[in-house]
């Protein structure tokens, strides 16, 4: 599996409650995702933000499908 996204995104506890960051910045991957899902475009971030690159944004998909990826399934209630 290529993890390139590893020189993009970054984990400290100290920086943003631990929650995955592009490196060098304090911009939570979560955020990245949460824009683009309400419809702004890797454009807008890139404006909004300029020192993220489109590598920054793109590592931001990759990480989040690896960790969807890895999720455990669970078996739904039966109540």
């Amino acid at each position: 599996m290529n993890k390139t996204y590893r020189n993009h995104i970054h984990a400290d506890p100290e920086i943003m409650l631990g929650k995955p960051v592009i490196k060098g910045t304090r911009v939570p991957v979560e955020l990245i995702l949460r824009k683009l899902g309400e419809g702004e475009t890797i454009e807008d971030l890139l404006q909004a933000y300029p020192h993220l690159t489109r590598e920054d944004i793109l590592a931001a998909f990759s990480y989040s499908a690896d960790v969807i990826g890895n999720e455990e399934m669970l078996e739904p209630d039966d109540k």
